[in-house]
């Protein structure tokens, strides 16, 4: 068994561990397309996974918009009540964050590993979920435009 397969078998037993569906079924699908020598996956996965995943993160996020759970009135409360706009705020930063985070994972493949097995452990042993990498990224990126070269 070659170290790659080794080492996505102890992400498996981390996700299953920690008991965490997510992590568990991502390395299930990953072992399970080079079971089957399906490689060529792998470039799809990388180029375009991340951009998928974040459509569908945002269609999870925007569901109760569109179902009616949330009227507009209650988006139009959110400019006087000081905890949503405090929440905006935020939401504006991590926006920012995250669009930092896209480009410094693109760019750096050791950052990546990192944020990957960061990310791994804290969806594992802290009940996580697996979107930090983007923001992570993000904040790194933030710290590393202070610090010298």
């Amino acid at each position: 068994m070659d170290m790659t397969n080794l080492l996505l078998l102890l992400f498996l037993a981390l996700g299953i561990v920690g008991n965490n569906p997510s992590i568990s079924i991502s390395v299930t699908v990953l072992l399970f397309l080079r079971l089957i020598h399906f490689d060529r996956a792998f470039g799809y996965l990388e180029q375009y996974g991340l951009q998928v995943g974040i459509i569908i993160l945002t269609i999870g996020v925007m569901a109760p918009v569109a179902s009616g759970k949330i009227a507009p009135e209650t988006i139009v409360k959110t400019l006087t009540d000081w905890k949503a706009l405090l929440a905006v705020a935020i939401g504006l930063f991590v926006a920012f964050l995250g669009g930092r985070g896209a480009h410094l994972l693109t760019a750096n493949p050791l950052i990546v590993t990192g944020l990957l097995v960061g990310t791994i452990l804290g969806v594992t042993f802290f009940r996580g979920v697996p979107v930090g990498p983007l923001i992570a990224a993000g904040m790194l990126g933030f710290i590393l435009q202070f610090l010298p070269k």
